[in-house]
């Protein structure tokens, strides 16, 4: 899944006359906002390392707290969020 998003994102890029950079919207509660959501960041740093990313990331609150692993999700995504 991540070729395939990367490979939609370089074709847009492609076609773009003056690509500034990157939004990226993502929650780090989960698996698939922590853990694709930094890999595609990381991927995205590699293949255009100038262009600004740009991050809205929601974090999980500790009085709602719908799963256990929620905490450890968002600390270990966020060390890839502040690398990348």
């Amino acid at each position: 899944i991540v070729d395939r998003t990367l490979d939609r994102i370089r074709r847009v890029a492609d076609n773009c006359q003056g690509l500034q950079g990157f939004m990226i919207f993502n929650s780090v509660g989960g698996g698939t906002g922590s853990g694709l959501g930094s890999l595609l960041l990381e991927r995205l740093s590699v293949e255009y390392g100038k262009k600004s990313k740009l991050a809205f990331t929601v974090y999980p609150s500790p009085q709602v707290s719908t799963a256990v692993v929620e905490p450890y999700n968002s600390v270990l995504s966020s060390h890839a969020l502040l690398e990348h």
